[in-house]
């Protein structure tokens, strides 16, 4: 089996019915959502699979939702390859939560507490601090940076060389939008989102998150783990969790992420949860390796018979 890399989706790849499929056919996948509807004391799965969508799309249940949507796609994918282990991982956001329990830095239930906490501060501090979020196509970093300092907003997502993402408060982000047109920008699309991710107005989010990791045991990641505040492998349990505090206030710098990915001995990659979000991106920030969905009992087939091909084929060539 050639050496694979996981990455994991972040909130905005939620839909309503993720996960059904999965826990009809796997075990393994059904087995994840029952314990984590039994972690948190509410039926995440029931809102996965049956909506609505106006609840799974709030801060307080997407991010657990994806959270665990991916890790039940994980669990069936390593029971059907149990020797397979990410030389690279990463998340896009919340998605580096999952990325961080499936390089084994801490156990998928910690993790879960942890979102869990982690998309209540945010939510809180969302209704406390009204905020928005706006999507430049087509503009230079350079420009939405300078069209950013003049709107008094900040830069939430470097998505890909010609995707941008504008965070602030709710007049911040509408002033940014003719700024960044006039500087060129295709498009500026307002997001549909519950507040001011990755910026400022996160800052009690942030403080809230950094206090509760405080008292847990981080192990160092198996493999090459990349986070999103500084796109730049790091390995210590203490640096990490620095990282992860911050990362709801810094920017997502997806680019120089995929940056890393194609530097990294990953011959494939496997966009572990809901939604091909990142396949998407990959291709955009120019990442030369295939990147193969992984979220649904089809894509976990197709999945299938393309490792075992290249199995049989590095076979033949050994």
């Amino acid at each position: 089996m050639n050496s694979v890399g996981f990455l994991f989706p972040g909130q905005g790849a939620q839909s309503v019915g993720m996960g059904k499929d999965l826990c009809e056919n796997f075990p393994a996948a059904k087995a994840v959502f029952d314990r984590a509807d039994q972690l948190l004391g509410y039926s995440l799965s029931q809102i996965c699979f049956e909506g609505p969508e106006d609840q799974l799309t709030r801060t307080l249940y997407a991010q657990p939702a994806i959270y665990v949507m991916s890790l039940a796609a994980l669990a069936v994918l390593n029971e059907k390859f149990p020797g397979m282990k990410p030389v690279f991982s990463a998340g896009l956001s919340l998605g580096e939560w999952t990325a961080l329990a499936a390089a084994g830095a801490l156990s998928w239930e910690e993790g879960l507490k942890l979102v869990h906490i982690r998309a209540q501060a945010m939510e809180e501090a969302a209704q406390k601090y009204p905020g928005t979020m706006a999507s430049a196509l087509g503009l230079s970093l350079d420009l939405c940076q300078e069209a950013a300092a003049e709107a008094g907003c900040q830069i939430a997502n470097l998505n890909s060389p010609d995707q941008t993402v504008f965070s602030g408060a709710i007049e911040a982000v509408s002033k940014v939008i003719p700024i960044a047109e006039s500087k060129g920008a295709k498009r500026v699309i307002p997001l549909k989102v519950g507040g001011a991710f990755h910026s400022e107005l996160m800052k009690e989010a942030q403080l809230t998150l950094a206090e509760a990791l405080q008292s847990v045991q981080l192990k160092s990641p198996s493999g090459v783990f990349v986070p999103n505040a500084t796109a730049q492998k790091v390995s210590d349990p203490a640096e990490i969790k620095d990282l992860l505090a911050k990362q709801v206030t810094s920017s997502v710098r997806w680019v120089e992420t995929m940056g890393q990915a194609e530097k990294s001995e990953a011959k494939l990659f496997i966009e572990v949860g809901p939604g091909k979000v990142l396949k998407g991106l990959a291709r955009k920030c120019g990442l030369t390796q295939t990147v193969e969905p992984c979220g649904t009992k089809d894509d976990l087939e197709k999945l299938e018979l393309l490792l075992k091909a290249q199995a049989s084929q590095n076979d033949l060539n050994n």
